[in-house]
């Protein structure tokens, strides 16, 4: 839920009250993803020469009601010169990520980016952020969504600002139906897909690295979405704790910021979610109203009532927000028919900037492939020009070239592996070896992926580790030429695990099995590399029967002579893991054993 462009990482502390109040787990903040020092807000009317188009910036502020309380929101509209009721333009509307305001350096950078090509910008700090009012409500289409509903209404000009400011110089498509489209990264990503679900006059979206599905986001289960997943506490902690530390990061006496000392900055609702999540314990009435919740604050609830044309831009570096969630918004988009494109960029929410990438504070979005879509998309659907070319259906970052890869379509699974019970991963089912190998996990972590933790205060991550005897490996021959993977693979897996077995049913989720699966890429000097850090946690839904995992997409080249590695581990450090001591045990035989199948758009295992 960061900002959309990433800012170099530096420690930032909040007072021991913040922490005291806050979260269950003590954080820090991710400095990254919170908001700068605020620059001077412009003078109204101030006009700005951008090198590429003037514009003047003016301060304005919107009272509304949300969530059943009157709040202020704290916006700045930016007018290219030249337009007005008679030259009219269309409009860009923006909001920050979670943590930031109408004035940090990328959000800003959207009015200043639009306003220099001839948009009108609105830019807004969103719900418990900035100067605006209100509590954070996880970007809930009933509130979050019809807010920015409200902010339409002020581009249509039926809607005045609390100064009586009136916007009369934006195109219309109709009485009270302006043209708007809305662009933003995280938190300002899926503001957007909410926005779109309770008002139709919204006309193009662009979100950036944000979810389709909350619950899956801070507690995945890559085998079941019905079964609760594997807590993600240190991204889920943290981001807590700046949201309740918002009062003392932004001091305010606004009341309507302020829910209670139990749980000062959140809607109530969100609250709960944490502290069952932190628990531990996964009792059925509790978790099923939390998920519920998780999930109606969504687009996987929502994203059936959205229309307008939506072009996704996921980050192959995020730990946070994966591929796998832009790829679940757009395969029900276009299922639907909307107009739907999706870009995996480099970076996310873990890093990964690549040198011409899409930065909005650079304001160059000619210069790079991202900004150009972006700015195609805009030209098509909110200046109806219909040379304008919003490019192909999916395009993905190669790090190996430094360019991009397209295509009509997402690549499909198109080759199977088997695991053989000798620890092989083999391309042929009759080269399966019989056996069976166990691991057993410990009552704390073992492996390691990343540590979200330490990416927030700026410090230098370990390499991914796995612990003899807590995990399990299946490791392929090396190849004979270049393997390009493109998506998600999926692994079918069965376990034996009689000490699981004996208490999966006992009406607490928590009692199920925890594993993590990941796939490495191995050197021929042994250096393992996992691929933006990124797994695949499963909380098994029943250890009796085999089950499907789905791991992260990830974009990657593995070289020849490289090897690939399918592993399953006991725990990971930045994860919630088993309760008690769970030994596992995997059998394989020919006709019998577990599969691992991979999306390549070149070459073959094996």
């Amino acid at each position: 839920m960061s900002r959309a462009v990433p800012r170099p990482r530096k420690a930032l502390a909040l007072v021991a009250g913040a922490a005291a109040l806050a979260a269950p787990l003590a954080l820090a903040v991710p400095p990254a993803l919170a908001a700068p020092p605020v620059p001077a807000a412009p003078a109204s009317g101030a006009e700005t020469d951008s090198g590429t188009g003037t514009y003047t910036v003016t301060p304005l502020r919107f009272t509304v009601r949300a969530g059943g309380r009157s709040c202020a929101v704290d916006a700045d509209l930016y007018r290219p010169a030249g337009v007005d009721a008679a030259r009219p333009a269309p409009a860009v509307l923006a909001t920050n990520g979670f943590g930031g305001s109408k004035s940090d350096g990328s959000t800003d950078a959207i009015g200043k980016a639009f306003a220099a090509r001839g948009y009108v910008g609105l830019v807004y700090s969103g719900l418990g952020f900035g100067k605006s009012g209100c509590l954070i409500s996880l970007d809930d289409p009933e509130i979050d969504g019809r807010v920015a509903a409200r902010l339409v209404d002020f581009l249509a000009g039926s809607l005045a600002a609390d100064d009586g400011t009136r916007a009369d110089f934006v195109t219309q498509d109709g009485a009270d139906d302006p043209r708007v489209g809305m662009i933003g990264g995280s938190y300002g990503g899926a503001v957007q897909l909410a926005a779109a679900s309770v008002d139709r006059r919204i006309d193009a979206l662009v979100p950036l690295i944000t979810w389709n599905d909350l619950a899956y986001s801070l507690a995945p289960n890559a085998a079941d979405r019905a079964t609760p997943g594997v807590f993600k506490w240190q991204w889920a902690n943290g981001f807590y704790l700046m949201g309740e530390g918002q009062p003392l990061l932004v001091p305010s006496l606004d009341p309507s910021r302020i829910n209670s000392l139990g749980c000062l900055h959140f809607v109530s609702d969100a609250c709960d979610t944490v502290r069952l999540l932190n628990s531990g314990r996964y009792p059925k009435a509790e978790t099923e109203k939390m998920l519920a919740y998780a999930r109606s604050v969504s687009p996987v609830s929502y994203v059936d009532r959205i229309t307008a044309p939506t072009l996704l831009v996921q980050g192959q570096a995020d730990t946070l927000f994966t591929l796998n969630e832009a790829r679940a918004t757009y395969d029900r988009l276009r299922e639907r028919g909307v107009d739907a494109g999706m870009i995996w960029q480099s970076w996310g929410h873990s890093g990964g900037q690549r040198p011409g990438e899409l930065d909005f504070t650079k304001g160059d979005l000619e210069g790079s492939y991202v900004g150009r879509r972006v700015l195609g998309w805009f030209d098509r659907h909110l200046r109806k020009d219909p040379t304008a070319d919003t490019g192909p259906a999916f395009a993905w970052f190669r790090d190996w070239r430094g360019d991009y890869g397209t295509a009509s379509r997402v690549p499909a699974l198109s080759q199977r592996l088997y695991l053989s019970g000798d620890g092989k991963l083999v391309d042929n089912r009759t080269k399966v070896a019989r056996g069976s190998r166990w691991y057993s996990n410990w009552l704390f972590p073992t492996s390691h992926s990343e540590s979200s933790l330490a990416g927030m205060i700026g410090l230098a991550d370990r390499r991914p580790y796995d612990t003899p005897g807590t995990h399990l490996g299946w490791t392929s021959a090396p190849l004979t030429a270049p393997v390009d993977l493109v998506g998600a693979p999926k692994a079918t897996l069965k376990v034996v695990s009689p000490a699981t077995e004996r208490v999966q049913e006992s009406g607490d989720a928590s009692d199920k099995l925890v594993l993590f699966a990941k796939l490495y890429d191995i050197a021929p000097d042994g250096t393992k590399t996992l691929v933006n850090r990124l797994v695949a946690p499963v909380r098994v839904p029943d250890v009796t029967r085999p089950f499907t995992v789905e791991l992260p997409a990830v974009v990657h080249r593995y070289e020849t002579g490289h090897r690939l590695e399918l592993v399953i581990a006991a725990s990971d450090t930045a994860y919630a893991g088993n309760r008690g001591v769970k030994p596992v045990t995997v059998v394989s035989a020919p006709e019998d054993t577990g599969t691992l199948e991979l999306p390549l758009v070149q070459g073959r295992v094996g």
